[in-house]
């Protein structure tokens, strides 16, 4: 197992901390990974509570769920995860020769 792998299950293990509390998902579309310019990327905006997650092994998916409102990362496509902040997490998929994904999770956390 990878190291970015290991730091997504360890994310996903514990991310029952984060229900209840208000979610960010922002997501983009982009290509050229060595030279990521966020004014070349298609993004889209979400904003939900976060009521549950799981994981779908048919298809392999991480989900998350909130009320009308549900996210899915394909956990055999992710090539980087970062947490750049507190409650904050960032998971890239590559989902053609060079077309990318980029999930950016904000946790909105009282603490």
């Amino acid at each position: 197992m990878s190291d970015t792998h290991a730091k997504v299950l360890a994310f996903f293990e514990h991310i029952d901390q984060y229900y209840g509390l208000h979610t960010e998902i922002t997501d983009g579309l982009y290509s050229r990974w060595d030279d990521f310019d966020a004014n070349f990327t298609t993004w889209n905006l979400s904003e939900f509570t976060l009521i549950r997650s799981a994981y779908r092994k048919k298809g392999d998916r991480f989900m998350m769920e909130g009320e009308k409102m549900y996210y899915e990362i394909s956990a055999k496509l992710i090539v980087d995860f970062k947490q750049p902040a507190r409650h904050t997490y960032e998971f890239v998929e590559l989902y053609g020769t060079d077309v990318y994904r980029i999930t950016k999770i904000k946790f909105h956390s009282k603490y």
